[in-house]
């Protein structure tokens, strides 16, 4: 009773009404009936996927050192030694992996469904920023185990930067920390990977769910309509789909640990240098035009991605031919992009 006493008079909070609105805003947060189906709770798996990124990248840290002669002793020394290490790093990569295919799938889900539509244009666009801070946190995690692919990738990777015009070579220095990936380089991404973009993430994500429960879950037709509340029914779907992607990279990380290959070589350049499976498309798009043209088309093309929600009001008045183009658009993107990954993976 004292207790209570002294929190009150240290928190004046009023606690009934307090209990009120988290039950509203949570526990009873009102879910369309069509989130029953799992195909639409693709939204919740980047977040529990980031939840555990956050979570490995914190124990990672205890061990790993940013520095070029200890980067990759310091990754042996995790994967080798430290009780459990190889299955953090496994977690954390496959993690990564898993994190923007369920972004990618709750990308095409909202698209498809004509979900990014008004009022939830901003949403949209929130959720295209994601995705983008998501490529960038692979990127550069990437990088940070200092091997002779992860070096070269690297290298490769920021060396299309400086293509971009208006801001490449700027932005070229600023994360190279020089004109040439040098010891500068991996102490750089090691700040954007663990200082810079997890905060970022975090407010962006924040935006996201912000506006999410501002406007609602949009509801798809042909689906009886009425709610349920969140607790307990979609709670206990979110804690089984964490206790099965835990599962599932675990069983990833047995199967297919995570390796170290050879040191990073400056002065040894490997045979074959690609970038990780997630940059596939644009790699391949870039080796068949020239490099300037590609670099711009990647841009407008990210530029119409990020502002499709205002761009599409403007084809056409009748609803009938905006969605005849939007499908036509969405399933032209989604064949070039699979087929773009799937070539590139089939060269040697």
């Amino acid at each position: 009773m004292k207790l209570t006493q002294w929190l009150k008079e240290r928190f004046p909070i009023d606690y009934p009404k307090f209990v009120e609105i988290n039950e509203k805003l949570f526990i009873k947060e009102p879910i369309p009936n069509h989130m029953k189906k799992w195909w639409y709770c693709m939204g919740a798996t980047p977040l529990i996927l980031f939840g555990l990124q956050v979570v490995t990248g914190i124990m990672l840290t205890f061990y790993y050192v940013p520095s070029p002669e200890m980067a990759f002793e310091s990754v042996r020394h995790i994967t080798e030694d430290v009780r459990l290490g190889y299955w953090m790093r496994g977690i954390h990569r496959w993690g990564s992996n898993l994190m923007i295919i369920s972004l990618l799938l709750h990308i095409v889900r909202v698209y498809f469904t004509n979900s990014y539509r008004k009022p939830r244009e901003i949403n949209w666009m929130v959720g295209v920023i994601l995705f983008l801070l998501t490529l960038t946190f692979s990127f550069t995690g990437y990088s940070l185990v200092h091997n002779q692919l992860a070096y070269w990738a690297t290298t490769v990777g920021t060396n299309m930067i400086k293509e971009v015009p208006f801001i490449g070579m700027a932005a070229l220095e600023f994360l190279r920390g020089g004109e040439e990936v040098t010891t500068n380089t991996l102490t750089r991404f090691f700040t954007i990977h663990v200082g810079l973009l997890p905060p970022l993430l975090i407010l962006f994500v924040a935006i996201h769910i912000i506006i999410l429960r501002v406007h609602g879950v949009s509801e798809p037709e042909g689906y009886p309509k009425g709610h349920f509340a969140f607790y307990p029914h979609h709670f206990y779907k979110i804690i089984i789909a964490t206790l099965l992607l835990l599962t599932f990279m675990s069983a990833l990380t047995v199967i297919l640990p995570p390796g170290l290959g050879e040191r990073a070589n400056p002065a040894e350049t490997p045979l074959h240098i690609k970038p990780e499976w997630y940059f596939f498309p644009t790699y391949r798009f870039l080796k068949l035009v020239p490099l300037q043209i590609g670099i711009w088309a990647s841009a407008v093309f990210l530029v119409l991605l990020t502002f499709w929600p205002f761009i599409e009001p403007k084809i056409s008045k009748k609803m009938e031919t905006r969605e005849k183009v939007a499908y036509t658009v969405g399933g032209l993107t989604l064949i070039f992009t699979v087929g773009f990954t799937i070539w590139e993976m089939m060269v040697f």
